[in-house]
This record gives structure tokens, sequence and C-alpha cells, in this order.
């Protein structure tokens, strides 16, 4: 994607953010883009940068590496955001500072152990399935506070909040009725851990509905950088 189409998109992206903070009483410097970059080519992401985007999510351990290492002259946030599997955790307890999708007890701890002693502790969001479906990972409501006591507990992950990726709809009212539910989750457990900050949610086609519910990380790949490859 050429310079222009990103610099032109991130333009309309900071557009509709306004408009939606207006609109719901929000603070714009509340709110964190991160840009989702899986799939992407690191030229996007210094393109990106230009703009004055500095987080970054990934989804794919061996793509990432590469991009971490070749972009690693840049003061760039990396978020892992891909579903977590145990025999990988430890290049991502390595080259990551956030992880958005942590959702069993085994692989908080396999990233705790993993996390390098001379690294600030790894920034974590528990990844909730707000949605109850089969195909979505995540832990329950039911199990999520056992879940964040157990994060709370371990001294190389500092647990930040909550993510979602609800299921797919264009209703915004059903889009809102999901991410209410983890908002008042996020509520609750914030009696418990005060310290937890991070609503993640909203993606490019969801923002505006996340936003009204008070999302403060915002997931944003197409709308950076186009449809996705692959």
């Amino acid at each position: 994607m050429t310079h222009t189409s990103i610099e032109n998109n991130i333009a309309k992206l900071r557009l509709r953010l306004r408009q939606s903070v207006e609109k719901y009483d929000r603070q714009e410097s509340d709110i964190l883009l991160m840009a989702v970059s899986k799939t992407r080519p690191a030229a996007d992401i210094r393109e990106a940068y230009a703009c004055g985007l500095d987080q970054f999510g990934e989804s794919y351990l061996q793509e990432a590496s590469k991009k971490i290492e070749e972009l690693a002259d840049l003061p760039l946030t990396w978020h892992f955001i891909g579903p977590l599997q145990s025999n990988k955790t430890r290049p991502i307890a390595e080259q990551f500072q956030w992880v958005h999708s942590v959702a069993r007890e085994k692989v908080a701890r396999r990233l705790d152990e993993q996390r390098p002693a001379g690294k600030p502790p790894l920034q974590v969001c528990l990844q909730v399935n707000i949605s109850g479906e089969q195909s979505k990972s995540g832990v329950s409501l039911a199990g999520l506070p056992a879940l964040a006591e157990f994060v709370e507990s371990l001294p190389r992950l500092r647990l930040r909040g909550l993510m979602a990726i609800p299921a797919a709809t264009d209703r915004e009212t059903d889009q809102r009725a999901q991410f209410a539910r983890l908002r008042e989750a996020f509520s609750a457990l914030q009696s418990q851990h005060p310290d937890m900050d991070t609503l993640s949610m909203g993606m490019s086609a969801d923002m505006e509905a996340a936003i009204a519910e008070g999302s403060n990380l915002l997931r944003i790949g197409t709308a950076i950088f186009g449809p996705r490859r692959g």
C-alpha cells in the first residue's frame, strides 16, 4: 500500500474517532489507537509510524518476530493479539510488551516464567468470550474472576484489563450490547483489581459502538491498511 493511502486512511480514521468521542462525550486523548499490522509488510508499519502511530498488533508469531527485528530502530510498542499456544509463549514473553489474548492459567504461568528478568512486566489483557461462541477463544464471564486473581499474583505479568472479539454483527444496538457486557465485567473486577485500566474492544467495523461503551484501546486494521491480505 502506498504512503498516501495509509496517510489518507489514518486521517479519515482520526476524523471518525473525533466525531465519536464528541458524540459520546469521551476524550480523544483517553483512547489508544493500535494498528493491527498482521499480514502487513514492515514498510507499511514504517508509513503508519510516520503518520503518528506507535502501537502495533500482531497475531502470527513467526511473521511478527521478523518485523520486530526489522523495525528495531523505531520506538514501537508491540501487542500480541492472536491465539496463544503453550509451546509458543517463550518468544512472545521475550519480544512483546503487551499480550491481549490470555485466557488460561497455564498460558499465564508460562508467560510469567519466561518473561526476561531484565524487562518490565508483560502488560496483560484477559480475553473474554462475551458472545459464548464455541469457535471463539476466551475465558467465560463465570471463569473471569479466578483468572484475574491468578494473573494478578504473577510477578512478571501486570494485569491491565480485558479484551473481547464479539460476534460479528452490523447492528449497532447488538454491538453495543456485547461491549456493554464486557464493560460491566470490567467494572465489577475493578473493585478487586483497582489498577486495571484497559478495555481493549472495538475494530474497524464497530469502533463507534465500542467507544460508546467505554473502550479505551481500539484494534484497527482495515481502516488503516485497507482490506486484509491472507
